[in-house]
């Protein structure tokens, strides 16, 4: 990456991260390119430069986000995915230190990001995320492990809301709780106690 491309990277960024710093106060549609622009601290400009809307800047930034959250994981880790179909069962067991500690280490090491991203979770259009990770993902491993195919969604909703439970819970502490204390309680409750995983 050259200087120039290297700047527009980061300036991209700062309005990504003015973006979700006014998400904390206040909705979406209140939100003017003005307050980006001051918040980032670039002219009008340096926006219209980027973007043509407010919506556009929306996209890019729920891509840095999905972007950042997955460079918290492994090479390996992020290949299963790509391998759905040709790995292991038990690689496809995602309720385990591999998977859950870079996730919980992402929520704590940007409690506010997440806990924003969490109250405007229609705005950043989670359930679509949600749409293509359950076609893409769930439904192809569900598919291995010869899950019905009618209760799918009950059981993935139950399954993802309850973690997000144990995860919201744990910022609303101030994340106090070591990681790796809160990977056990999510295990305990998908496996139950002394269960082997």
């Amino acid at each position: 990456m050259n200087k120039s491309e290297s700047k527009y990277f980061n300036t991209a960024a700062k309005m990504d991260l003015a973006l979700i710093s006014l998400l904390d106060k206040k909705p979406f549609e209140y939100i003017t390119v003005s307050e980006i622009c001051k918040t980032a601290g670039v002219n009008r400009t340096t926006f219209y430069l980027h973007y043509e809307t407010i919506g556009d800047l929306l996209n890019e930034t729920v891509r840095y986000l999905l972007n950042d959250f997955l460079s918290y994981f492994s090479g390996e880790a992020q290949s299963v995915a790509f391998n759905l179909m040709d790995c292991k069962l038990e690689e496809l067991v995602f309720i385990c230190d591999e998977y859950l500690t870079p996730y919980l280490t992402y929520v704590k090491d940007h409690k506010k990001v997440f806990s924003t991203a969490l109250l405007h979770d229609k705005t950043f259009g989670f359930e679509k995320i949600y749409g293509k990770l359950f076609e893409n993902i769930f439904n192809p491993i569900l598919d291995r492990f010869r899950y019905p195919p009618d209760n799918r969604q009950y059981v993935m909703m139950y399954y993802l809301n309850g973690v997000n439970a144990i995860v919201v819970k744990w910022l609303k502490n101030d994340c106090a709780k070591p990681i790796e204390e809160i990977s056990e309680i999510i295990s305990v409750c998908i496996f139950g106690l002394n269960q082997e995983r």
